[in-house]
């Protein structure tokens, strides 16, 4: 652990117990200035010294609370994180304070400072996060507090760690060599880096190292107290969620491949089929237009089934807005499918911008001047909503490809498919078509193994924005 971090995490609880007392004095001095009391004037009188003393035992309290809610943990939290658990500890906080003042016939106070010190209790610890993260990641940019790590290995992957680092400084690493391989002359050189102060890390990029390596690697690291990573194949990545049960006394250990099974899947389909009626009702006047347009510009039909495979593999309709004239549109509702279907591998071969099993055409020449338009701004999707009604998709998951795509997928990229396809997921927010797709895979792999009701919300908060940052879109 980096010093910066665990200095910072020192000055969280101190920090803390200050910017709770300044809440609860700012309550007090809110509700007894004479701007409110001329509003509503009080009723009692409530002595500062009793306040105040009262104040104190509460704000140690809350630190307690923020303590169980896990604001304390060296490890970083995420923004999202970290507003949702201030959140509950202050409403948790807020209970206890009720509760006493119900029940203790010594101590009085008025219903307006307990809904300010709650509000504030909340927004107070916030924005002093808020502050220090911000200082933190200034200190980080400047290369202050970082750790420095050496990469073992010659794969792509050491070359792609070793950059992302050096674009990153945020992250708070510095490369200072990468190392091919394990051998007597390497530990000679780390053993120099580590006496220079130029060593804290080693992470070992090449998982198909020999177990001996390895272990030789650990115990360097161990007798030179140095930290060390490694990244785990992709055996070893399928663990990451795993339930123990006991079977005639044996323990069988089972993979979760995600954390949406049980009530995590009931909720995101209720979430789902509420802001999906929702939003169809809002959107519906944009659809219509986008329709006419169509239909105006090229005639019927206006409306594109394509299949799509699904969750577990099971092939769906996916509806979308036709942006293609229909001369060239592939599909049982469209003349001269076979021969359209043989022109799109042309222009697969001869456009395609993406690698792999999964294409996307620029410039593509069957698009309609309205089709450009409505893909640009994602309008021709918007149907798409009718399928998580139906229960074929969700607001939030991989997004749904091709039979004959998906028939390309290599066995670890077939985990997409554990889970319904989304109208938006990762990849959406985080580059669109710009991405290859492998690193698509990658994105919806860690959606899948990481889902919660708050990242699905960050995600659709998130689309708009990339939306209107015109990045990715064809």
């Amino acid at each position: 652990m980096r010093r910066l971090d665990l200095t910072f995490s020192a000055l969280l609880p101190p920090l803390d117990f200050v910017v709770l007392l300044l809440a609860a004095i700012s309550a007090y001095t809110l509700r007894f200035s004479t701007y409110f009391t001329d509003i509503r004037p009080l009723l009692s009188d409530i002595p500062f010294s009793q306040f105040f003393t009262a104040a104190v035992l509460f704000s140690l309290v809350w630190i307690l609370l923020f303590a169980i809610a896990g604001l304390y943990t060296v490890r970083p939290i995420s923004f999202w994180g970290m507003i949702s658990r201030i959140g509950l500890a202050g409403t948790a906080g807020i209970m206890i304070v009720i509760a006493s003042v119900f029940f203790s016939r010594e101590f009085q106070t008025s219903r307006f400072v307990i809904l300010a010190a709650w509000g504030f209790s909340i927004i107070f610890p916030i924005i002093e996060r808020v502050i220090l993260r911000t200082i933190r990641r200034q200190l980080l940019k400047a290369k202050i507090g970082h750790q420095y790590i050496v990469i073992i290995g010659q794969a792509k992957a050491a070359k792609d760690l070793a950059n992302f680092y050096r674009r990153n400084p945020v992250h708070g690493i510095t490369v200072t060599r990468i190392v091919k391989s394990w051998s007597e002359s390497t530990k000679k050189e780390l053993s120099s880096l580590k006496s220079k102060g130029q060593l804290d890390i080693i992470l070992l990029a090449d998982p198909n190292v020999s177990r001996s390596r390895a272990l030789e690697m650990i115990r360097f690291a161990e007798t030179n107290h140095i930290n060390f990573r490694y990244l785990a194949d992709l055996f070893a990545a399928a663990f990451q969620r795993v339930e123990v049960s006991t079977t005639a006394g044996f323990p069988i250990i089972e993979v979760k491949p995600t954390p949406l099974d049980g009530w995590g899947r009931i909720i995101k389909r209720v979430f789902d089929i509420f802001l999906a009626l929702l939003l169809l009702i809002l959107i519906s006047p944009f659809v219509l237009i986008a329709m006419f347009a169509l239909m105006i510009e090229d005639g019927f039909p206006v409306m594109f089934q394509n299949v799509r495979v699904g969750e577990k593999g099971i092939d769906f309709k996916l509806y979308k807005l036709r942006s293609m004239y229909r001369k060239f549109s592939i599909g049982p509702q469209f003349e001269a499918s076979d021969d359209n279907l043989k022109y799109e591998k042309e222009l697969i071969k001869e456009k395609s911008i993406k690698g792999g099993p999964v294409y996307k055409i620029a410039e593509d020449p069957r698009v309609t001047p309205v089709g450009e338009f409505i893909r640009r701004w994602s309008i021709d999707e918007l149907p798409q909503f009718w399928n998580v009604l139906k229960g074929d998709m969700s607001l939030v998951g991989p997004r749904p490809h091709q039979p004959r795509e998906v028939e390309k997928y290599a066995d670890a990229e077939r985990k997409v498919l554990a889970i319904k396809p989304g109208i938006t997921g990762m990849a959406q927010i985080s580059g669109r078509s710009d991405l290859s797709f492998g690193e698509e895979v990658q994105l919806d792999i860690w959606y899948i193994e990481n889902w919660s009701p708050a990242l699905d919300l960050y995600i659709l908060i998130r689309t708009p924005i990339a939306v209107f940052a015109k990045k990715g879109a064809y």
